[in-house]
């Protein structure tokens, strides 16, 4: 049986002197896991050990196993399929990894629309294990398409009852964020117009020539606009607004990144000052600012049913080879971890009430009392006849 010495290193930093203890413990290891060592150690030292100092042990431990010829266990990989907005913090990924001596592989695949087809048509023989960006917009068709399995996460509990709009937890909430009118406060300003307060103030002849939309065939924010006017007005009514719009000299731009950074005069030289983007946009222009902004240089038009809930939602492909580490990606999905990471990341809310907000968000993200609302089965039905009818009436 053999005899294996463990010499352990601490380093204790103050702020003032730095402190080297060493401590030596000898025990029979045949057989022992990491809790053996650990309490081996502890009681050599009558203390127990930070986490820090357990790294050493359990680095050490693996060093024994590799001169021993005993191998570790590989790394299991998982890919998350999304659109190309999504975005996290590399110390948050690597967390998960660590967690669970895994990887993740990150596939985009294209705007939400074009990622989700994607995911559909490779169903048989599916990309990824997990789809990341499914919106309430395109809710219904993804699930007629059975592409996902049932999870139903212990982290639900932490989720508001009115972003499940899955009973079956196919899909499940992981953040939202209200697409709206936003508005240039200096040029209003500066221009002595009131900005708008509401969308039937867009016809108005005051207001013509001012307003950027995206095309709702290629952008989500388009969409979501899109179904805000019928939502708002009904469906007959909501392309008599659109045709106004159209004689008020609407811009229309194919997604959100060329009519925000490209038309708006708020974040580019653009010279419109009204854009259709979210309610927490103020927040990204104050976070990103150069100098430290008290106060937004925009702001939004959320009130009189002017601006859609947008909530995106994750789930688990059919047919993934990795069932269990799957499961516990979508746990991390909605832990306050990831879920903080969120805002500052894509800029909308985290669906984890548990979450905290950065201080940005809470001084300059907006969330709607009031939102459109429209039945996921409406919008699944008439989706295309919708656009389709957009596409001839504004273009």
């Amino acid at each position: 049986m053999k005899k294996i010495i463990i010499t352990i290193l601490f380093f204790f930093v103050a702020a003032t002197f730095i402190q080297p203890v060493c401590c030596y413990a000898a025990a029979d290891m045949t057989g022992r896991d990491e809790q053996d060592i650990k309490e081996v150690i502890e009681s050599a030292n009558d203390a127990p050990l930070s986490s820090a100092e357990y790294l050493v042990v359990n680095i050490e431990e693996k060093n024994i196993a590799k001169s021993e010829g005993i191998a570790e266990s590989p790394i299991e990989e998982v890919t998350l399929m999304t659109h190309d907005s999504f975005s996290v913090s590399e110390e948050v990924v690597k967390d998960f990894e660590v967690q669970n001596n895994a990887k993740i592989r990150f596939l985009k695949a294209g705007d939400a629309g074009e990622a989700l087809n994607k995911a559909i048509l490779s169903k048989n023989n599916p990309l990824a294990d997990i789809f990341y960006g499914v919106d309430n917009t395109f809710l219904s068709r993804s699930l007629k398409e059975e592409i996902f399995i049932s999870y139903e996460s212990p982290m639900l509990k932490y989720v508001d009852d009115k972003l499940k709009l899955d009973p079956e937890y196919r899909l499940l909430p992981v953040d939202f964020g209200d697409v709206c009118l936003n508005y240039d406060k200096r040029w209003f300003a500066n221009h002595n117009i009131q900005p708008p307060l509401m969308l039937e103030d867009l016809v108005k002849p005051e207001y013509k020539g001012l307003l950027v939309i995206q095309n709702p065939a290629t952008s989500s924010p388009g969409l979501a606009f899109l179904l805000t006017t019928i939502s708002r007005f009904g469906e007959r009514e909501a392309f008599n607004f659109w045709k106004k719009l159209k004689v008020n000299d609407i811009l229309v731009a194919n997604g959100w990144k060329d009519a925000y950074w490209g038309k708006f005069s708020a974040a580019s030289d653009g010279d419109r000052p009204i854009v259709v983007s979210y309610a927490s946009s103020p927040a990204a222009e104050v976070h990103f600012a150069e100098k430290n902004l008290e106060e937004a240089p925009t702001d939004v038009v959320t009130s009189h049913g002017s601006a859609f809930r947008q909530i995106e939602f994750a789930g688990i492909l059919k047919g993934t080879k990795h069932h269990n580490l799957a499961k516990k990606l979508m746990d991390f999905l909605l832990s306050r971890r990831f879920q903080e990471d969120i805002p500052l990341q894509m800029f909308v809310f985290p669906a984890n009430n548990s979450a905290i907000l950065p201080d940005v968000f809470k001084k300059h993200a907006h969330i709607t009392k009031e939102p459109a609302l429209l039945p996921y089965d409406e919008i699944s039905e008439k989706r295309e006849m919708w656009i389709e009818k957009w596409t001839e009436l504004v273009l």
